[in-house]
């Protein structure tokens, strides 16, 4: 399975690609590690981000892209040309779009049995937080796969 973290900041989609098959990880290089728009106030900028993230996912055959949530209010709430992009994203025809929270992201990779450290990945500092999306969803899926234990011999629930 091929998963696509996206981290939206500012004009930019910060992208990481991460392939999970027989339980390795491998992290493809990717053409471009973001995806920026020039001017959001112009629908043809907006169709041409459209285009160019659609082209990304169906050269690289990405089965599903996941995209870190932001707030909506307060102190650390994304700014308005980072949920037109999201939109964006999310109305691109036939693409599976997930959008995981902070608290989701942090309690998997609290649960998750492999630790990765991101300087070994490769990648750039600022491909981090679409790296560890990505990678939480796909530690996500191997985590609901673990069998719980049918029988319980100390009785305890």
């Amino acid at each position: 399975m091929k998963v696509c973290g996206v981290e939206l900041k500012g004009n930019d989609a910060i992208i990481c690609l991460i392939a999970s098959e027989n339980g390795l990880y491998d992290i493809p290089h990717l053409r471009v590690p973001r995806i920026s728009i020039v001017n959001s106030g112009e629908a043809d900028e907006m169709r041409k981000f459209q285009f160019a993230f659609s082209k990304l996912i169906e050269d690289y055959k990405i089965d599903k892209v996941v995209i870190k949530g932001r707030a909506l209010k307060g102190k650390f709430s994304g700014g308005p040309v980072g949920f037109k992009l999201e939109a964006a994203i999310q109305l691109i025809e036939g693409l599976d779009v997930d959008v995981l929270s902070s608290t989701f992201i942090k309690n998997t990779l609290n649960k998750s049995q492999l630790e990765i450290d991101f300087r070994d990945t490769g990648l750039k500092q600022f491909q981090e937080s679409a790296f560890t999306s990505a990678f939480a969803y796909l530690e996500s899926l191997t985590q609901k796969k673990e069998p719980e234990p049918a029988f319980n011999p100390y009785g305890n629930e």
